[in-house]
């Protein structure tokens, strides 16, 4: 049985790049269920699909396949064979990928996949409901947080660096929107887990935040 460490909170907390960092740490394999999500959301765009098309992201769901691999210790995501990495952190994909994860077909075609890794693996896997759904039974369950205010600063900065245009108040309303659609929904909602860790990084830097994750892992 794999060791499982399971790290969930709201978008732009620093999920993805903190797992990474303890991955590396602690010879963990990175299993970023987000980036899965984001690949079906770049399949769904693809095939012109809108995201209140609930009907034609069900249809669409049969014709995806979403794999990871790593190349030189970089993980790589693939669609129907296709290296769509560099896609993922498009705005369209990433607000497409909030309202399709809502979708249960949606979550039943990439579950199978994520829970097999986890059975087999040591692994660290972060999202909106690692500990609460897909690894309920995860060894280490940590809830990474941070401010609106400070989430949005963080994503401006990014986007800055990379030369692209953006306007911080319309991304902290994009966050708080995201936040409310993904604590409101249905299926597999956002909300830590009662035996999570609660890691709040308003005030703290990624190194003290790895190092705190790290605390609570064998």
């Amino acid at each position: 049985m794999g060791y499982n460490v399971a790290i969930d909170g709201p978008a732009g907390a620093g999920k993805s790049t903190i797992a990474k960092l303890v991955a590396k740490e602690k010879g963990y394999i990175y299993v970023d269920t987000g980036a899965m999500y984001r690949a079906l959301a770049v399949h769904f765009l693809e095939c012109g699909i809108r995201p209140e098309d609930t009907l034609g992201i069900v249809g669409a769901c049969k014709d995806a396949d979403v794999s990871i691999k790593y190349q030189d210790n970089v993980q790589q995501v693939y669609l129907n064979g296709k290296n769509v990495t560099s896609r993922l952190r498009e705005e369209s994909v990433g607000n497409m990928a909030s309202v399709s994860s809502a979708v249960p077909e949606v979550r039943e075609k990439l579950l199978e996949l994520q829970r097999g890794l986890a059975r087999s693996e040591d692994v660290i896997m972060d999202g909106r409901d690692i500990g609460t759904n897909i690894l309920p039974d995860a060894d280490v369950k940590i809830y990474l947080t941070a401010s609106v205010a400070t989430r949005a600063k963080r994503r401006y900065d990014e986007l800055r660096e990379k030369g692209i245009e953006c306007d911080y108040n319309e991304i902290a309303r994009d966050i708080e929107e995201r936040d409310r659609r993904d604590m409101s929904r249905e299926t597999a909602p956002l909300k830590q887990a009662e035996d999570a860790v609660l890691v709040d990084s308003s005030e703290m830097t990624i190194e003290e935040v790895v190092k705190e994750i790290i605390r609570h892992c064998r």
